[in-house]
Order: C-alpha cells, then sequence, then structure tokens
C-alpha cells in the first residue's frame, strides 16, 4: 500500500490532532525550543496530550478500536497505544499543570519521546509526509481541521 494523504481516513481531523500531538511529543529539539522557551503558537505538553486523547478517548480505551476511521492499521494502533500509555503515566505522576521542565526532567521523559516518535514516524510516512519537518503551529493545525 502506497502512502496516502490524512484525509483520506473517515476522521480526518482527529487522525490530524493525534498526528500533531505525537509530532510535538517526538520531537526533542522543539520542545526545548518551543515549549521549554515558551514560544508563542504552539501550547504546551498539556495541550499536546488533550489532543492526543481529548477526542479520541485514548486515554480510556486502545486505538485499535479506531483502526478504519482515524488508523490506517494494527501496527499504527499499537505505536500509538504505547506512546499514549508512556505520555499518560508521566502527566499523571508530573500533574497536568506542572511546568515543562518537569515533564521534559522526568526520568521516564526519554522513552516517552521514543514512543511517540515511532507512532509519528509510522502515522506521517503512511500519510505521505516527512516525518522530520518541524511540527505545525496550533493556528495552522486549526486551518487544517476546518470544516469545509
Amino acid at each position: 500500500m502506497g502512502a496516502m494523504p490524512a484525509n483520506d481516513m473517515p476522521w480526518w481531523r482527529w487522525r490530524t490532532n493525534v498526528r500533531s500531538a505525537l509530532h510535538m511529543l517526538s520531537d526533542p529539539v522543539f520542545q526545548q525550543e518551543c515549549w521549554l522557551a515558551s514560544q508563542p503558537g504552539y501550547g504546551d505538553v498539556t495541550d499536546a496530550v488533550y489532543r492526543l486523547v481529548e477526542d479520541t478517548w485514548l486515554d480510556n480505551w486502545s486505538a485499535e478500536k479506531y483502526v478504519g476511521t482515524i488508523f490506517r492499521d494494527s501496527q499504527e494502533a499499537a505505536l500509538v497505544d504505547v506512546a499514549v500509555l508512556r505520555v499518560l503515566r508521566i502527566m499523571h505522576q508530573a500533574g497536568a499543570d506542572a511546568p515543562v521542565s518537569a515533564y521534559l526532567e522526568h526520568h521516564g521523559w526519554p522513552e516517552a519521546v521514543r514512543a511517540a516518535r515511532e507512532a509519528h514516524v509510522r502515522l506521517a510516512t503512511n500519510d505521505g509526509e516527512d516525518p522530520d519537518t518541524p511540527p505545525r503551529t496550533l493556528e495552522v493545525l486549526a486551518i487544517m481541521t476546518q470544516a469545509v
């Protein structure tokens, strides 16, 4: 199966939000330059986590439930599940209102970043996009997910 655009999925807006969150959670350079430096336009760790789980409820059930609607296959879903669990574990330990530094300094953060990176690369590649481009701003994300 060749790479396909994200909007070919029935729930492509949710896919776009999940991909955006995973992208930000998977990029340590972005986290230092944007989140830690409080650069406007990108939110923070908590914002990314909410974007990852808010509409999808991936904090309550497996991404496997969304194969065919948000995720293309079980491998995407499995990678997303691992990333969600690792990130949520840290969020619950650090606290949703913790500063960015609390997440980045958490002993489990490198493993969460690695899991998010694996999921991000798989989803971006399957959508025919370069996983190494910088994350988009939240404003661009809002434009991308507008109802037509």
